[in-house]
């Protein structure tokens, strides 16, 4: 059991910071503010779903992918640690003009695909699964979801309690964590690539 909870902690935190909850939430507040509380809820639930998809499907096919494509987990590994790092980079320098932040149409896109569920989100499964297996990552997911659809649930009080900057400077904080763990991941690989080559 306790491994078990070692295991889901190591995999929790990584899609902690890759799915940021509290840095997307402004584009949230932005397309439900004058909305009704029924089309927010719908909209919320659209989100949740569409990210819980696109997970799920990721987790169970990224091994046939793989094959499929002729990459090996390792050149995943560096190729997604690069996109984690320019995200990560693209929000701590230029998150007014970051792409993740401009507010869509629907719930589905841009809300739940790409920005709760992202090639950040997607990489990290990836590696999540490799690493700590489907369960574990399966666990993390679900966790993960239900702590983002609190936060968006309850965005204007959280606003409220942390402000604007409050918010903000959270954001800045999972950014350079996220840019932290995309290195990690491009070391490991790299490391990994050159091991096989000697």
């Amino acid at each position: 059991m306790d491994n078990f909870a070692r295991e889901l902690f190591l995999s929790f935190t990584p899609l902690f910071f890759a799915m940021d909850a509290v840095g997307i939430m402004p584009l949230f507040l932005a397309i439900t503010t004058d909305l009704p509380k029924a089309d927010v809820r719908r909209l919320l639930r659209d989100s949740l779903l569409a990210a819980f998809v696109v997970s799920v499907a990721i987790m169970l096919t990224g091994k046939f992918i793989f094959k499929m494509l002729g990459i090996t987990e390792d050149d995943f590994r560096i190729g997604g640690g690069i996109v984690l790092l320019l995200i990560a980079i693209m929000d701590l320098l230029f998150s007014n003009s970051d792409v993740r932040r401009k507010p869509g149409d629907v719930g589905v896109v841009p809300l739940g695909i790409p920005l709760i569920v992202g090639p950040g989100v997607m990489t990290t499964t990836m590696m999540s699964v490799d690493k700590h297996g489907h369960i574990v990552t399966l666990v993390s997911l679900i966790l993960n979801l239900i702590i983002v659809g609190i936060v968006f649930g309850n965005s204007k009080l959280v606003v409220r309690f942390i402000g604007p900057s409050g918010a903000k400077a959270f954001g800045k904080v999972a950014s350079l964590f996220l840019a932290a763990i995309a290195v990690m991941m491009i070391r490991v690989g790299i490391f990994n690539f050159m091991e096989g080559k000697l």
